[in-house]
């Protein structure tokens, strides 16, 4: 049922049960309307707010009973906050701003406790293909290794099933993979080539001028 620019939906989530969903897709949003919260929060359980424009979540306070929370293709960065999401077991961040992994993750342990989906593909974060070519299985193994040595409930990560095996090693392992936060390098600037491209530019001006 569509009311406003939202659509309120029921359907089965992944543990088979029904669950009462709203969905705010591609409305251009910065933050979550306060009229949303005050319209759904009391009964959602599911919510997407996927393609849009978002940098704050702080409109997710009134969703206190949310089991489901679809945030993909935003533009939320390291300084993500969400609020106490006690029942929460699904949360997907793929496309999103995030560089700080461990961050992310330290803060998900606090305020998530019952997470076990959770899928962070096409963040700089998640090193894998969609974020640069440079990226090989052997750098995503590690961050599986990671994220699962600080969430250690997880049942699913980016789309992919956790296995025994890799949660074996996270008990092991899981801290000392560590992944770094990547550093942005400045631009290098060849300061002949720049020289010799104004004298390039100014001859180029005599010879139209003569």
């Amino acid at each position: 049922m569509k009311n406003g620019n939202y659509f309120r939906k029921v359907s089965e989530n992944r543990r088979g049960n029904l669950l009462i969903g709203v969905s705010y897709i591609g409305q251009d949003c910065r933050e979550i309307p306060e009229s949303l919260g005050r319209d759904c929060g009391h009964f959602a359980k599911r919510l997407d707010l996927s393609f849009n424009l978002l940098r704050s979540l702080e409109g997710l306070r009134a969703f206190g009973g949310l089991e489901e929370l679809v945030l993909d293709n935003n533009l939320l960065g390291d300084g993500l906050a969400l609020p106490p999401l006690p029942r929460l077991h699904t949360l997907t961040l793929n496309k999103n701003q995030i560089t700080d992994v461990e961050r992310l993750l330290d803060h998900l342990a606090e305020v998530t406790p019952a997470l076990e989906y959770l899928s962070l593909l096409g963040n700089v974060a998640c090193p894998n293909e969609l974020v640069g070519l440079e990226k090989d299985e052997e750098d995503y193994r590690r961050y599986r290794c990671f994220v699962l040595h600080k969430l250690p409930k997880l049942k699913f990560l980016d789309a992919q099933k956790v296995t025994r095996e890799e949660r074996e090693e996270a008990l092991v392992r899981g801290a000392f993979m560590k992944v770094v936060k990547p550093k942005m390098r400045p631009k290098k600037i060849d300061l002949y080539k720049e020289y010799s491209a104004v004298l390039n530019l100014r001859e180029g001006m005599k010879v139209n001028t003569t």
